[in-house]
């Protein structure tokens, strides 16, 4: 299983990956961070599970473009998890961070952020709380491995 998490920036998608891969706590899965790369993210990442596809991931990133997205929608078992926010609650949140980001990059990433039109789950964080976001994700990850 690949799950592709993907928003804006502030949107919540660091904060939900990391609460289930912590929840889940099986060893199955890799969680990967788009930070974690300092250039050509997206295509260090897809190089990365694509070379391993009997693991299962966890990939936290903007993947602000269709394109990127559709890219990884290709490997086998990928799933898109969507999440949103208002730019408001992205701005606000960014500047509680302690790796913020300029905010007119915030500004910027979510006018560019394409919001896909088909995931298979969407979490929209200003209605849901962090846990039953990842309560939410948790409970598809279940319904849909079994």
């Amino acid at each position: 299983m690949i799950l592709i998490v993907c928003g804006p920036p502030g949107a919540g998608k660091t904060t939900i990956a990391t609460g289930l891969f912590d929840r889940l706590d099986d060893g199955d899965f890799e969680l990967v961070h788009s930070e974690d790369f300092s250039r050509n993210t997206y295509d260090r990442l897809y190089d990365r599970v694509s070379a391993h596809q009997s693991a299962d991931w966890l990939l936290d990133g903007t993947f602000y473009d269709r394109a990127t997205r559709e890219r990884f929608r290709t490997l086998p078992d990928a799933h898109l998890v969507s999440v949103a926010a208002s730019l408001e609650t992205c701005l606000k949140r960014n500047r509680n961070r302690e790796d913020s980001i300029d905010r007119w990059g915030v500004h910027a990433m979510h006018a560019d952020f394409e919001v896909p039109r088909d995931p298979d789950l969407t979490l929209d964080t200003e209605r849901r709380s962090v846990e039953d976001a990842i309560d939410a994700l948790a409970r598809y990850v279940r319904r849909t491995r079994s």
